[in-house]
């Protein structure tokens, strides 16, 4: 790769950094908000589903337009947002402004992913695009191991709204220096006479390639996340797993992924999209059923579990990513992201929506039935694995040269 590409994956790593920052550390800081609000753990649910049916919305509107623009622009506006809405959340002083700030988080947030990929697809070949979609989930990767444990301790040392003011802060800062250093990208457009809003809905309704690549993402997404938000809770409440321990658990989750992520990507050009995806997949059924399943065990075999779950079920996501990219051509790729976004985000809304249905409390304070939600995620993972075997890669160019 040359400097001129390295250089914009990192700035959009650093942006995923702090947009996956701005949602993840929501799941660890629930007891935090329980006993702050005193709120019930559906209405913690309430609250990542208000993030992500937002973001649905916003992504499913911003479908119809955004091929019309330069990418630049758009990924910065969105940012912008996603900061004021995160500082909302730090400045929040009761659950429904808490509501309102996720809401406007969400707004904005659920367009940068959507954006980052669509640059990607733009600038690299298909050949090229598996490492470099691995080297953009690196922000994620870094969310894990420094943010959210730092988020954590800040947090347990003051108080829950600082980690989120943190974010604003840093997210503020990057902006500035994005403007500078992310390019004009304005390849994909076409001239003004022959736009059409319709015409990415109008492509996936024709074509049943692009009808599966959604619904891959869809399921994936089900699956990834529907035990993610109950994580946290459920080890500290059933396994004796220790509140000040899941910092340890995010950093060692966090830093064998940063190693396995790229290797993926690189791996999922070699050898196939496909073929790593469905390696990926079906290892991931083995730490998804063990975790749900954990008892009081020694933390060590706590963070042994977890661990992997991170490094096998964030790993599947690399080829995928990469896949869904090349499934439309460039001119409109920013609309069918965003249409991906919003039916991710509208399934990730209804994990933890379904989730905080099933999930219930004790008179002891342990959670109840975190096994059916194992099993859940590990039914809809098989069912995406049909799916993606019929999913084709049709544009494996770029429009955008560095």
């Amino acid at each position: 790769m040359s400097k001129k590409e390295i250089t914009l994956l990192i700035i959009l790593g650093v942006i995923n950094f702090t947009n996956i920052m701005d949602f993840m550390i929501m799941m660890p800081l629930q007891e935090f908000l329980e006993k702050s609000f005193a709120i019930t753990p559906k209405q913690f649910g309430l609250l990542v589903s208000a993030y992500a049916f937002s973001a649905f919305a916003a992504s499913m509107t911003a479908s119809f337009l955004v091929d019309r623009f330069d990418r630049k622009h758009t990924l910065l506006i969105a940012f912008a947002g996603l900061i004021l809405g995160t500082l909302g959340c730090g400045l929040a002083n009761s659950y429904a402004t808490l509501m309102a700030s996720r809401i406007i988080a969400g707004l904005f947030g659920g367009l940068i992913s959507a954006q980052a990929l669509a640059i990607v697809g733009d600038t690299f070949p298909y050949e090229k695009r598996g490492r470099a979609t691995g080297l953009l989930m690196a922000g994620f990767v870094l969310a894990t191991i420094a943010g959210v444990p730092s988020g954590l301790y800040i947090a347990n040392k003051t108080n829950w709204q600082v980690p989120f003011i943190c974010i604003g802060i840093l997210g503020a800062i990057l902006l500035v220096i994005s403007s500078f250093l992310v390019p004009n990208l304005k390849g994909h457009i076409m001239r003004h006479e022959e736009r059409n809003v319709f015409r990415v809905y109008q492509s996936v309704w024709k074509n049943r390639n692009q009808q599966l690549a959604l619904l891959m993402m869809m399921t994936l997404v089900y699956s990834h996340f529907a035990t993610i938000p109950f994580i946290a809770p459920y080890l500290t409440k059933n396994t004796g797993f220790l509140q000040e321990q899941l910092p340890l658990m995010y950093f060692f989750g966090g830093i064998t992924s940063l190693f396995v992520t790229p290797l993926v990507g690189k791996l999922s050009d070699k050898f196939g999209k496909h073929k790593m995806f469905t390696i990926f997949m079906l290892l991931a059924i083995i730490p998804i059923f063990l975790l749900t399943h954990l008892k009081h065990v020694p933390y060590y075999e706590v963070l042994m579990v977890t661990t992997l779950f991170f490094i096998v079920a964030g790993g599947r996501m690399v080829p995928a990513q990469a896949l869904v990219t090349s499934v439309v051509p460039p001119d409109m790729r920013g609309g069918f992201m965003n249409l991906n976004s919003s039916l991710q985000q509208l399934s990730l809304g209804l994990t933890s929506f379904i989730g905080g249905m099933i999930i219930t409390k004790n008179t002891a304070g342990e959670l109840q039935h975190y096994e059916i939600i194992g099993y859940i995620s590990i039914a809809i993972g098989l069912i995406c694995l049909l799916i993606t075997q019929k999913v084709q890669a049709v544009d494996m160019k770029s429009v955008d040269k560095l």
